[in-house]
Formats: structure tokens, C-alpha cells, sequence
């Protein structure tokens, strides 16, 4: 049998762990955090005509061991089937280094150049946002996330027009 401190002890250790498990399955996930975030900054202006900018946002994960990395993709919205699909590989950034992970969060962005759709076409575009934390030199992920571009960005930088934010991109001939 055990002695009554013991059954307090014990009891309050219990306690504990299913209390920092509730705080760790309420805590928010990567993919929920409000840092973690992709638009369109730049949508075939004149001043960046034919081109789609994708800007991205990802918080950081305080580990000085993590380094951060991201991948901008576009897609095209196909009529015939109704759904998104990936473009070919010149319309991918590959993996970029963002930095540290101890930083609250890092921002980049991708622009694209599109040849412009024949007289009386228009494409449909949007970006993807591949985010990777990566232990030291490893190419290997501890975490990822994947975002699509969202519009409600306005402070993003490089936009044009500034404060310009967006889901998707329409180009014109």
C-alpha cells in the first residue's frame, strides 16, 4: 500500500501531464498560425507585365538549429475539368533558404514570367507555397506546411499596386 504522500505525489504528477497535454493539443499548429500565409503581390501590370509575384510569409520555431526554406509553385485553373493543376517546372522557385528559425518569422517571394495567352484568352493562375523547417544541414524536414494564395495582405511587400493582395491572377494578351 501506498503512503498518502505518495498518492499525493503521484496524484499531482498525473495531474500535470494531462494538463500540459490539454495545452499542447489546444496550442495552435504551424498550419494554423497567422504568420504562416501566401498571396499574390503582383498580377501583369505595367510595370511588371506578363508576371505573376507569389509572396509568402512563416513564423519561426525558435530553435536556433532550424533553418528555414520555401518553395513557390503556380498554378493554372484548367475550364475542361474544373480544377487546379500544376504548370511545368519553369514555373517552379525550387527550395529557398529564408533564414534562421529563431526569427518570429521570415518573409520571401517569387515573381514569374508568363507568356502571355493568345488573343481573346486569358489564364487563371494562383500560387502554392511549399514551407520546410529543416534541422542543420539536412534535407530533411522536422515540419512542413503547404499554403495556397489567400488575398488580405495589403502591407505586402513589393506589391504593385501597393497594398495589392490576392487569391488569384488573371492574364490578358
Amino acid at each position: 500500500m501506498l503512503a498518502p504522500r505518495r498518492v499525493a505525489l503521484l496524484a499531482a504528477v498525473v495531474l500535470a501531464a494531462g494538463a500540459s497535454s490539454a495545452v499542447a493539443a489546444n496550442a495552435p499548429t504551424i498550419d494554423k498560425s497567422p504568420l504562416l500565409w501566401a498571396t499574390i503581390n503582383i498580377c501583369d501590370t505595367a510595370k511588371h507585365p506578363d508576371t505573376i509575384g507569389i509572396r509568402a510569409s512563416m513564423p519561426g520555431s525558435g530553435r536556433t538549429t532550424e533553418k528555414m526554406y520555401m518553395r513557390f509553385q503556380v498554378q493554372y485553373f484548367r475550364p475542361s475539368t474544373q480544377k487546379w493543376a500544376p504548370t511545368d517546372a519553369t514555373f517552379d522557385s525550387g527550395w529557398r533558404m529564408v533564414g534562421a528559425a529563431t526569427y518570429r518569422r521570415r518573409e520571401s517571394g517569387w515573381n514569374f514570367s508568363i507568356t502571355p495567352p493568345p488573343a481573346g484568352q486569358t489564364y487563371r493562375l494562383r500560387g502554392v507555397v511549399s514551407y520546410e523547417w529543416r534541422k542543420g544541414k539536412s534535407t530533411d524536414a522536422v515540419r512542413s506546411a503547404v499554403k495556397r494564395t489567400r488575398s488580405g495582405h495589403p502591407g505586402t511587400f513589393g506589391a504593385d499596386p501597393k497594398g495589392f493582395s490576392a487569391a488569384e491572377c488573371v492574364v490578358k494578351p
